[in-house]
């Protein structure tokens, strides 16, 4: 079932027991099951450059392996991480010297190349010297330069099921030939401290052997090797925009339980709670606005208190702002208004201020007409002069701001309909 055991006290019990079927792998049925793309590739001996794109210790580089051996071709792996050009130049050297056998060039971590690297494979790709296989863990779109990306087949791969993970420390102990008892709530405390990455489920079963004095294991023996790990969670990756992208969606659409529990998730993996904060904060202006002025000093109020107090009282403000702001009345009037504004500011150009609206604190610039005409609004019945132009000369009044009809914006509206209305009649009277 599973490649034969090497008995190395260096080799991480993930690499000894890595499948070399497709049968062996433990989930990806989506890609490996019969009648699935990888199964029908290795089936009809076919074979094109690809990029595996998945969640740690989901079998991506298990599969590389695989499809090589199948294929009967040679197998070159590089690390992004450590190689350069050189390296691939090197490589490449290799699969000519192997000619007219096959060469697969699997790359891990695919995404860390920078553009030049990643065109060094462009013109062997198109020969057909080797055939491509990269690993990464983030989104091939940002990742992987167009050019490359474009002579890639991309299979997404998942995080292992709780059911997969069971079904992979079962396998486990019938390679080992492990005469332990183990309970299975034991067992799924193990698996869910894995988080959905079979190599670190691996890691901990070999730490659970390393540790148990006899052949039951304890619950002690299982709070040691589970304790301090936290779930997935990759600063600046894409787990990480996906996360935060979760957050602030659920608190614009008004659900504070999901918003609190994409919080909890973050600050668990390890967020640094100042960023969260930032961002929150950001919601307040973008998705509430004028709807509720009250948002922004409650969620500046908890950014503040937190850093008095930090984590993990501090949190707990946080999840008060959080759930602040996913209950009160929504408005992206002021967001969308204000891009109204830079594009006209990007459509008109540098228009000057016109004279009254501009200040005239010496007499020279009075005499150059700066502030004439101007009416102080305060000195006008209802206090605004309605006839007195905002805009540049060159631009006619224009509308951004619309409220909505919600919240303190539902008010602000009523008053704005009507003072644009009179405005605009009082505009159409003056003399063109």
């Amino acid at each position: 079932m599973f490649e034969e055991i090497i008995d190395s006290a260096n080799q991480p019990l993930a690499d000894r027991l890595r499948p070399s079927r497709l049968a062996e792998i433990v989930g990806q049925q989506h890609l490996v099951a019969d009648g699935k793309p990888l199964a029908l590739m290795l089936k009809n001996k076919t074979i094109h450059s690809m990029v595996f794109w998945g969640p740690p210790g989901t079998g991506k580089t298990t599969l590389a392996r695989i499809i090589s051996q199948a294929m009967n071709a040679q197998l070159i792996n590089l690390s992004a991480v450590l190689s350069g050009v050189k390296d691939i130049r090197d490589a490449i050297n290799q699969a000519k010297q192997a000619l007219p056998k096959r060469t697969v060039l699997f790359v891990d971590e695919i995404h860390r190349f920078n553009k030049s690297q990643q065109d060094a494979f462009l013109p062997h790709l198109e020969s057909g010297l080797i055939t491509l296989i990269g690993a990464t863990t983030e989104n091939p779109s940002f990742a992987l330069n167009n050019a490359l990306l474009s002579r890639l087949k991309v299979y997404i791969l998942k995080s292992l099921s709780e059911d997969d993970l069971l079904h992979l420390l079962q396998q486990t102990q019938s390679a080992l030939k492990l005469d332990i008892t183990i309970s299975d709530k034991q067992l799924l405390t193990l698996v869910r401290a894995a988080d959905g990455d079979g190599r670190k489920l691996l890691g901990l079963f070999e730490i659970l052997l390393d540790c148990i004095s006899d052949d039951v294991v304890k619950d002690q023996d299982i709070e040691l090797v589970t304790s301090g790990q936290t779930r997935r969670f990759d600063r600046g990756g894409d787990e990480f925009y996906e996360q935060i992208s979760a957050l602030h969606k659920c608190v614009r659409s008004s659900n504070p339980d999901a918003a609190l529990y994409w919080l909890a998730r973050m600050l668990d993996g390890g967020c640094d709670p100042n960023y969260i904060a930032r961002r929150v904060v950001r919601m307040a202006s973008e998705d509430i606005g004028i709807a509720d002025p009250r948002a922004l000093s409650i969620c500046l109020n908890a950014w503040q208190a937190y850093e008095r107090l930090g984590s993990p009282e501090g949190d707990l403000l946080l999840a008060q702002a959080v759930a602040y702001l996913a209950c009160c009345a929504k408005s992206n009037a002021i967001y969308t208004a204000f891009k109204a504004a830079q594009a006209d500011v990007l459509q008109f150009g540098t228009q000057p201020v016109p004279m009254h609206l501009r200040n005239a604190p010496t007499s020279l610039m009075k005499q150059q007409g700066f502030g004439a005409g101007y009416q102080y609004d305060h000195d006008v019945e209802g206090g605004i002069d309605l006839g007195q132009s905002g805009f540049p000369d060159g631009i006619n009044e224009q509308v951004y701001y619309l409220p909505k009809n919600v919240g303190l914006e539902a008010k602000i509206a009523e008053k704005l309909n009507h003072i644009r209305n009179q405005r605009s009649q009082h505009m159409n009277k003056k003399p063109q």
